[in-house]
């Protein structure tokens, strides 16, 4: 199992746990042993569900426990996963998410399911290679997300969730047809400018689409995107076809050696890391997926998505006046490639399925 490095290092390398091993012996039997726990390996048992799935299964729990009990497991899983030390954790309200989900995680070490995923496909001209990377939320620590380009938008699926947002939803969605142009840094320090902009951006999408609802009655199926009702974007936003990578022409690209954009977090702005890029090459409106615990009453709401370079990139959470830093996965993976869009697309829906 890959895990994220310890919060906030966003930019280490994934770290790599043994769950169970399998011993192929003769006449095609195996025996299955489980990695869970301090005491060395024990019996287990693997199941093939189904095409792409199985489960794994303990058959001695006990080697999961603790002489020392709960509290000697709750420390030696925060030092294992987050790096740290209970006296290291001030702050009240990260200590409850992080006892949140040692428990929530506790519950199912005995049996787990696995299912196949799928990398997302890539085309030339995507804004960067998608693919899978580690990032920064708030107590929560470091999740791990897929960042996929479908057409005019782009998204942020969790493939690791946490107590308010589960694993398959997507956290942040990109609207590559509205780029945000930020001000001098001097005036991006002030949070109320930047919320201003932000928020005449959504405003500019909601009428856009409420356009677009009033249009379609009109045109019948024969509607298109380019009704002469329909707000006009610049040149290299037309004409555009689904999988074609977004909005931004080349020629509106920064050079791959060129300084960019200074960038500075606006001050109220909290980010678990702050050694973020101090350029960035672009930004756009996205709106990011918030919700209370146990993913109730979810909401998206209104943020800014900011390219920093080839691997990197942040997403501010306007409403949470907070900061996301993403940074590329660098762990290769065999045979993970979807085989076609459609494939990948389906596979999408059918994690989504499973916490919504």
């Amino acid at each position: 199992m890959y895990l994220p490095p310890h919060d906030p290092h966003v930019d280490d390398p994934m770290r790599f746990k043994p769950l169970f091993r399998i011993h192929l012996m003769e006449r095609k039997s195996a025996t299955v042993e489980c990695m869970y726990g301090h005491r060395g390996p024990h019996n287990g048992h693997i199941q093939i569900v189904k095409k792409d799935e199985f489960s794994t299964k303990c058959n001695q729990t006990d080697h999961h426990r603790m002489s020392g009990g709960r509290q000697e497991e709750f420390r030696t899983w925060l030092r294992e996963e987050w790096g740290r030390t209970l006296e290291d954790i001030f702050h009240e309200h990260m200590q409850e998410l992080i006892l949140m989900k040692f428990i929530y995680t506790s519950q199912y070490d005995n049996c787990l399911t696995y299912r196949r995923i799928y990398l997302p496909p890539s085309r030339p001209d995507d804004l960067i290679q998608p693919g899978l990377f580690k990032g920064t939320y708030g107590s929560h620590g470091l999740e791990i997300v897929m960042l996929s380009f479908h057409g005019k938008c782009a998204r942020a699926t969790k493939i690791t969730g946490d107590p308010n947002i589960p694993a398959g939803q997507q956290t942040v969605e990109i609207d590559l047809m509205h780029r945000i142009q930020l001000p001098d840094v001097e005036t991006l320090r002030n949070f109320n400018e930047l919320s201003r902009i932000v928020l005449e951006v959504r405003e500019q999408v909601r009428l856009e689409q409420q356009q677009q609802q009033e249009d379609r009655p009109e045109d019948g199926e024969g509607h298109g995107r380019h009704s002469p009702r329909e707000p006009q974007h610049s040149p290299a936003q037309l004409n555009r076809e689904p999988w074609d990578g977004g909005a931004v022409a080349a020629e509106e690209q920064p050079a791959q050696g060129g300084q960019g954009q200074p960038f500075v977090l606006p001050v109220g702005v909290s980010s678990r890391n702050e050694d973020y890029p101090r350029t960035c090459r672009m930004c756009f409106y996205g709106t990011g997926l918030i919700a209370g615990h146990g993913f109730t009453s979810p909401e998206r709401t209104p943020g800014v998505f900011i390219l920093f370079d080839k691997d990197r990139f942040g997403f501010i959470w306007l409403e949470l006046k907070s900061f996301s830093l993403y940074s590329r996965v660098q762990a290769s993976f065999r045979n993970a490639d979807a085989p076609s869009p459609q494939a990948f697309e389906e596979m999408l829906k059918n994690i989504q399925s499973l916490t919504s």
